[in-house]
């Protein structure tokens, strides 16, 4: 892991879904459902798989996955339908959210967020979470030309808050998102969710945590 001796982050960069909110495990269970519904075996490892993509990077893994007759707008409005279902019950926010964004809150640090989800998804997420006036902005995967793991959706984050990506701090849960982090030059903490990145990926996290609450000693 990579060390920034008295490193103290003028801004702080959040992942959504996994990072700060508990909805990875859900949507595993959904992608599976909605593929019993078109016929199709839809395996835990590969809902896994689509963690940190944007949407047209799924695209794309599923017709590689499943083949050109895979009926992916079908399936996508059903992912929706079943997405907005689950959500609408409530979202189960990650230990120590609470905790690292009041924190900021009082330092007055700026805290923006940079998720893979698509603009309308990912603003009602925030919503329902009730943490969505923490952040002074939010970029979304279809708000960029290229998804995690390239940097685009981080540099576009650090250029709307006007800070350099070496004053920021970036937190994230997929190997596709810190490997973006660290291709855009921006520290990054790793908080374990559902997948373990490969030891080349875990080479560039600037620290790993057990939780977000863990966070507060880094501002």
């Amino acid at each position: 892991m990579n060390n920034k001796n008295n490193f103290k982050p003028r801004a702080a960069i959040f992942d959504m879904d996994g990072l700060m909110l508990d909805t990875e495990r859900p949507m595993v269970t959904v992608w599976m459902n909605a593929g019993k519904i078109i016929g199709r075996n839809i395996t835990e490892e590969m809902a896994i798989s689509t963690i940190g993509l944007n949407g047209e990077d799924i695209r794309k893994l599923c017709m590689k996955e499943f083949g050109a007759d895979f009926p992916y707008d079908k399936f996508a409005k059903i992912l929706l339908r079943l997405f907005d279902e689950e959500f609408e019950k409530g979202i189960v926010l990650k230990p120590g959210l609470l905790e690292i964004l009041n924190h900021l809150k009082s330092l007055g640090i700026p805290m923006a967020v940079a998720t893979s989800t698509y603009r309308k998804a990912a603003y009602r997420k925030l919503e329902i979470a009730g943490i969505k006036d923490y952040f002074s902005f939010s970029v979304c995967g279809d708000e960029i030309a290229r998804g995690k793991p390239a940097p685009d959706i981080f540099l576009k984050a650090v250029e709307k808050l006007g800070i350099p990506a070496a004053d920021c701090v970036g937190f994230e849960d997929s190997p596709a998102g810190l490997t973006a982090l660290a291709a855009s030059g921006i520290a990054s903490v790793f908080i374990r969710d559902l997948v373990e990145p490969p030891q080349e990926i875990l080479a560039t996290v600037w620290r790993r945590l057990d939780n977000l609450a863990e966070a507060v000693t880094l501002f």
